[in-house]
């Protein structure tokens, strides 16, 4: 009798892995149509892989995360927080799994201008401790061809931060 208490309902888990992403997305955002959660639950995991790209998940990086984060249209500072956590739990798998769903995923749903609109922003995170490193260029660098942008569309975007590069001499 006492054994059915101990079994868990399986609508009641709680996702685990990179399930919890989008999870987190999806809760806070309860009035955005399932796309929209995708699209969204790619950039969060993006945004974690760069972060994460030099094996150093900087609280710089994740106070840039947090900013992008928050300029989504309906995101709550709880769901920011929901978002970095999970992004934090589950930052390996994320990063070294999920990423190439998630370049998927935006260029089946996201026009040009976002996927490029989102390099930026991927940039802006791996320049936040101020310094891109060479691990971070190469990440970012295949993001680009995996988001189907193109070399200039990198240089263009990497332009502001050119002074950051540790390629150019400063590891």
């Amino acid at each position: 009798m006492f054994g059915r208490w101990q079994r868990r309902h399986p609508t009641l888990e709680t996702p685990r892995g990179t399930a919890e992403l989008a999870h987190a997305v999806e809760q806070h955002l309860p009035e955005a149509d399932p796309e929209t959660v995708q699209v969204v639950t790619a950039i969060s995991g993006l945004l974690g892989a760069v972060a994460y790209a030099d094996r150093d998940y900087a609280e710089s990086e994740e106070r840039r995360v947090r900013r992008e984060l928050a300029r989504v249209h309906g995101m709550t500072s709880a769901g920011v927080d929901a978002i970095c956590a999970a992004l934090r739990r589950h930052v390996l798998l994320i990063s070294t799994v999920e990423v190439p769903g998630y370049c998927r995923t935006l260029r089946e749903l996201g026009d040009r201008e976002l996927r490029a609109e989102v390099l930026g922003v991927l940039l802006e995170v791996a320049a936040a401790d101020d310094q891109i490193t060479h691990t971070e260029t190469n990440l970012l660098r295949q993001l680009t061809t995996s988001l189907g942008l193109t070399q200039d569309d990198y240089n263009a975007a990497q332009a502001r931060h050119r002074e950051k590069l540790a390629v150019l001499g400063r590891e």
